[in-house]
């Protein structure tokens, strides 16, 4: 700009510059969606104990009855994918009775137990009951636990999304009403939310199972939400 310029426009009456406008006015909602989903995968874990007088005895006796558990997995049609082993453990167990036999500062070993535990999952949500029955037939001595969950938990998600920006835009609307301005555009936008956890359903000992006749399962409903915070700015009139 000419200097001549500058000077004038510095020199010019308050009144007739320009204004600059200012922040405008926003209105900031939050709101939450919620969708509902049936699961429709469950992951089992199967655990296969054995105890025996030594550690190699324990480790074979072991091994044995979890080449049978596998075998009957994958006879009911489970993929070698679906089933990873979690957990192996062989530990010696000691006699802690205060009478029982031992030399001054000795711990006294009256043999070893060996635990296998394997993950499986499950995609057939109506077969996990038979599936939990052929594992314990054929040697699972404990059914540790069951969850259930969505193979695609983010379509839920996005589904909850839009439920909560739906319910925040109706809010921002009502507000903006109240207050007798138009509602703008969105200045800002953010989220959180969870994924359904997966919750542990079913327990059972090797008593239970030798008892047990047939296995009912309910896997129930999960639950995705979306929390939603949106600021929109408020038009002038």
């Amino acid at each position: 700009m000419p200097i001549l310029l500058l000077l004038l426009a510095l020199l010019l009456p308050a009144p007739l510059r320009a204004q600059e406008p200012g922040p405008p006015n926003t209105v900031t909602v939050s709101a939450t969606g919620v969708v509902q989903r049936e699961p429709d995968r469950a992951k089992l874990l199967l655990s296969v104990e054995s105890f025996a007088g030594t550690a190699q005895e324990a480790a074979a006796r072991n091994a044995e009855r979890m080449d049978a558990l596998l075998a009957a997995l994958r006879r009911v049609g489970l993929d070698p994918d679906d089933i990873r082993t979690v957990s192996y453990s062989l530990d010696p167990e000691y006699d802690f009775r205060q009478d029982a036999p031992r030399q001054p500062g000795e711990d006294r070993i009256i043999g070893y137990r060996a635990r296998n535990t394997v993950e499986v999952t499950i995609d057939a949500i109506d077969r996990v009951g038979t599936i939990i029955d052929a594992a314990i037939q054929a040697g699972a001595n404990r059914v540790l636990g069951i969850s259930f969950e969505l193979r695609d938990p983010d379509a839920a998600r996005r589904e909850a999304i839009a439920i909560a920006v739906g319910k925040a835009r109706a809010e921002a609307e009502a507000v903006a009403a109240a207050v007798g301005r138009p509602l703008g555009p969105v200045l800002s936008v953010s989220t959180t939310g969870s994924f359904p956890v997966p919750v542990p359903m079913y327990r059972m000992d090797a008593v239970q199972a030798a008892r047990a006749v047939a296995t009912p399962i309910e896997p129930g409903t999960l639950e995705v939400a979306a929390s939603i915070t949106i600021v929109y700015a408020l038009e002038r009139r």
